[in-house]
């Protein structure tokens, strides 16, 4: 594997992630809906900093048990591929097993997630206060770190430099998570309706889902 193709892998996986509505997007729209753009952004680059502060974290760790084991080095990347399978099978399973009445019931309530955070306060502590709700958010959701660690040894080519390749590839999806944000803020209106559509909802997780478990087999079957 090049980097070339790493990052362009990796850019497809973490693009796909990024999408699916979750805790962080829901943060944001509530946010963009409450509070305004400006909050809406200073949220989103919360939530952005401390997936840049997983990211190096996991590939610090990564970095030394790669150096160390070429064997923990095959098991984590047996376990990052299995992650990811069992991640689409999860979505495929959610898409046919979910009426439409039930997905539009989860996907209103997963947009309106956080909506005691998002009470407005004061225009001078506003921007901080929601920068820091982001990163806290981010910060305390365990997830981000277990995506990163199984990750991001199936995207570090033979030879490159574990920790560099690694911060590079957060970078890779912050820069990913920040635009889509900044699609969700500009059209915060139109992305409510869209994510509490059910049907929506389900087709998403139908084609992320079977994409993730493709992934995940070429990843396990992978030769380096």
């Amino acid at each position: 594997m090049t980097i070339t193709h790493a990052f362009l892998s990796f850019a497809a996986v973490a693009g796909l992630l990024t999408i699916i509505p979750g805790l962080d997007t829901a943060i944001v729209l509530r946010t963009a809906l409450a509070q305004g753009r400006a909050a809406a952004f200073a949220t989103a680059l919360g939530i952005g900093t401390g997936g840049l502060i997983w990211g190096v974290a996991a590939a610090t760790g990564v970095s030394v048990l790669l150096t160390a084991s070429h064997t923990a080095y095959l098991a984590l990347r047996v376990i990052g591929a299995a992650y990811l399978v069992w991640m689409g099978g999860r979505m495929l399973l959610e898409a046919l097993r979910r009426s439409p009445e039930a997905a539009d019931a989860a996907a209103t309530a997963a947009a309106d997630a956080a909506t005691a955070s998002a009470q407005p306060v004061r225009p001078r502590r506003a921007l901080p206060r929601a920068w820091s709700r982001g990163l806290t958010t981010n910060l305390l959701n365990p997830k981000i770190g277990v995506f990163y660690v199984a990750m991001l040894p199936q995207f570090i080519p033979a030879g490159a430099p574990h920790l560099l390749m690694g911060a590079a590839l957060a970078l890779v999806h912050d820069v990913e998570g920040m635009i889509w944000f900044t699609g969700i803020i500009l059209t915060a209106h139109t992305a409510r309706r869209l994510f509490t559509d059910g049907r929506v909802k389900r087709a998403m997780d139908a084609v992320t889902g079977s994409v993730l478990v493709g992934f995940g087999i070429r990843l396990a079957a992978a030769r380096s």
